[in-house]
Order: structure tokens, then C-alpha cells, then sequence
């Protein structure tokens, strides 16, 4: 069903605070996953049980700074647990499916809410942002009706938001839709009759009629301009090949850290396995002359590579926590592309498709030349 939540005063945040009140007052949820923004000005995921906390809620700030899907698995995956309402972006989404496809988090109930992502910045920059004015709601949410925002003069979105292709969430519970929508007047959300029910809402007399034209024409931009950077990185890696691009990398782990497909609760590469002797550092060095330290750098990525590659979401998080800013998430979403389409997959599709990593077909290489 689709439903319109009237904006007073231009206050589309407003609007979806007070949504967002009536998931927990009529006890839809128990709970509420999402973006919260502490008295610092910082956005962070929060679960929520109290209806006026929701004041703080700010799920249309432009910043991302965790792929909640992370979190979700956290509250998600284990009994006990209570009826939790998550709030995420596409990307965010995506990563929840694959995640439940290996069984790191549950759909049990959980109700799911998708967002339209315009696009985000890096926590660094939304914060220098928020300390010269703060980006006014307003602005940047009607520039949806037609498209997509324009980052602020001097800053620009993150890397994997400026070329990411997958704007609208799929296959959320609820869907809370931006773009084409005239969000000055209402906010047009899709969700189903049962749930409508249960929140006292009507079907809209007007529904949001330019979204699909609005939708194709962001993902034909976003479209183009991924095709160019990941075109520009494949170019890179066969000039330098993947230690080139990594070179300055330092082994720090953080990409690992925030990625939400590295699940691994006990990591090979956080295990004595990589603590060497001494005496072995010497011999490295004593027989090649000489050895990069910290080693094993590169095995690093290519096992992070051969684990993730299909179930990488391109959510950026790895190139946004790395502290020599190299492009991972780009050279990821290269190599993930060209592994994706051969086994045809699409992660975060659909919980139903299943994972190829995980999947044995006996006759899956035979169009390779191999022998029954």
C-alpha cells in the first residue's frame, strides 16, 4: 500500500519522527534501529525503546559513518530478542541479506525500513560542514523531486556514494521514498496492508507519479559516473596490479573492522599464525636483502578478496576508515564486479538467491573443459 505522511511547515524530519513514534506507540516494534544524533552533532546507530527520544532521530542526515548492517546482526541474530524496526540505507540493506544468507543476523522478527539514499558524506567532512551552518534539510531533500543533490561547494560525497547505482532500497518491510516526491508537502511510504493497518493509515489519494522517471534518470548518472572510476581503477591494476594500488597499505585491520561481510569471529589474521620470532624477521631479511614490515600485507587482501568479493556491497566503508586513503572499496567493487558476473549473482538481491561461496553445484565448472 501507498501511504503519504503530511509535512507541516516544511518539516519533512518532523514527519518522520512522528512516523517513526507511532512504529513504537502502537507497538509494531518493540524497538527501533537507526541514525541517532548526539548532542556532540555526531550520527550514530542507536536502539531506541522510547517513543520521545525519537526527537533526536535523524535518519535524513546526509553522513554514514558504520554500515549498520553491522549492528543489526548484533541485536538480530541471538534469542532472546524482541521485535526490532531497523532503519537502513540500500547499501545497508543489502549487506543485512547477505548477512543473513551466513547466518550472521536474522529476519526473525525484525521489521526492515528502507531509505532512498541522495548520497552521503564522510563523518569528517559532515562534521566541518555542521560547524560552518549545518546543511539545511530543506535545500537538499527538494532537490530530490528532480534528482540528485549537489555535494556543498568545497566538499564532496563519499566515493562509494558518488558511484553507487543503488539508490532505492529493495524488498524492505517498509520503504520511505525520496526521490520524485514533493517533501515539502508529504513523505511517501510503501508498505503493507497489514502494517498499514496496524498504524491507522489510508491508501494516498495522490501517489509520488514522478518517482520512476525520477529514479531512472539517478540511476543512469550514477550509473555513468561508476562505469568511469571503476574503468579508471581496472586501468590501475593492470598497470601496477593489486600490491601497486595497496603499496602504502600498513596492515592497520580497520578495513576489516567496519566491513560489514568480514564477520569471522575469530580472524586468521588477528591470530599468533602472523606473530612471527624475531629470528625469522632476520632470516626474511638476511636471504632477500631485505623485508617490508609489517609483512603478509597483500596475503591480507587477497584473502579478504576471496572471502567477501561476492557479498561485497560497495558501501565504502573500508576506503572511508583507511588511514592512508587507499581506494579498497573501489578496487573491491572492480574485481567484485567482474566475480559477480560470473556466477551471475548480485548481492543482496534477494534472501532466496543462493550465496555462490556457499553453494555446491557438482556441474557448475563444466563449461570450463573439466570431465564429468
Amino acid at each position: 500500500m501507498e501511504v503519504v505522511i503530511p509535512v507541516e511547515n516544511k518539516d519533512t524530519l518532523a514527519a518522520l519522527r512522528g512516523f517513526l513514534k507511532l512504529l513504537l506507540e502502537r507497538n509494531v516494534v518493540e524497538a527501533l534501529l537507526l541514525p541517532m544524533e548526539t548532542s556532540a552533532g555526531a550520527i550514530t546507530p542507536a536502539l531506541v525503546t522510547d517513543p520521545a527520544l525519537l526527537a533526536a532521530a535523524n535518519p535524513l542526515a546526509p553522513v554514514m559513518g558504520l554500515n549498520a548492517a553491522r549492528v543489526v546482526g548484533a541485536v538480530s541474530v541471538r534469542e532472546p530478542r524482541g521485535r526490532i524496526g531497523a532503519l537502513l540505507r540500500p547499501c545497508e540493506l543489502r549487506a543485512l541479506v547477505e548477512l543473513v544468507k551466513l547466518q550472521q543476523a536474522s529476519l526473525d522478527d525484525l521489521v526492515t525500513i528502507g531509505i532512498d539514499c541522495l548520497g552521503t558524506y564522510g563523518v569528517a567532512d559532515y562534521m566541518a560542514i555542521r560547524a560552518a551552518g549545518g546543511v539545511e534539510l530543506v535545500d537538499f531533500l527538494a532537490v530530490a523531486r528532480d534528482g540528485l543533490p549537489q555535494p556543498r561547494e568545497g566538499y564532496a560525497f563519499r566515493d562509494a556514494c558518488a558511484m553507487c547505482e543503488n539508490t532505492c532500497p529493495e524488498g524492505a518491510d517498509i520503504t520511505i521514498q525520496l526521490f520524485g516526491a514533493e517533501l515539502d508537502v508529504g513523505l511517501p511510504l510503501v508498505l503493507s496492508d497489514e502494517l498499514a493497518e496496524q498504524l491507522g493509515l489510508s491508501p494516498a489519494q495522490v501517489v509520488n507519479g514522478r518517482r520512476a522517471e525520477v529514479v531512472h534518470k539517478v540511476v543512469r548518472l550514477r550509473t555513468a559516473e561508476r562505469d568511469a572510476r571503476l574503468a579508471q581503477m581496472e586501468r590501475r591494476l593492470a598497470q601496477e596490479g593489486v600490491e601497486g594500488v595497496l603499496a602504502a597499505c600498513v596492515r592497520c585491520h580497520n578495513c576489516m573492522a567496519v566491513c560489514p561481510i568480514c564477520y569471522c569471529k575469530t580472524c586468521l589474521f588477528r591470530s599468533p599464525v602472523f606473530e612471527h620470532e624475531p629470528a625469522q624477521y632476520m632470516r626474511w631479511a638476511s636471504r632477500k636483502g631485505a623485508c617490508r614490515l609489517p609483512p603478509d600485507t597483500m596475503l591480507f587482501h587477497l584473502t579478504r578478496l576471496n572471502h567477501m568479493v561476492l557479498s561485497c556491497v560497495g558501501c565504502g566503508m573500508c576506503t572511508d576508515a583507511c588511514p592512508a586513503e587507499l581506494p579498497v572499496a573501489r578496487l573491491f567493487r572492480a574485481v567484485g564486479r567482474q566475480v559477480q558476473a560470473v556466477f551471475e549473482y548480485v548481492p543482496g538481491r534477494s534472501v532466496e538467491e543462493p550465496l555462490p561461496l556457499i553453494t555446491f553445484r557438482e556441474n557448475e565448472w563444466m563449461e570450463v573443459g573439466e570431465e564429468k
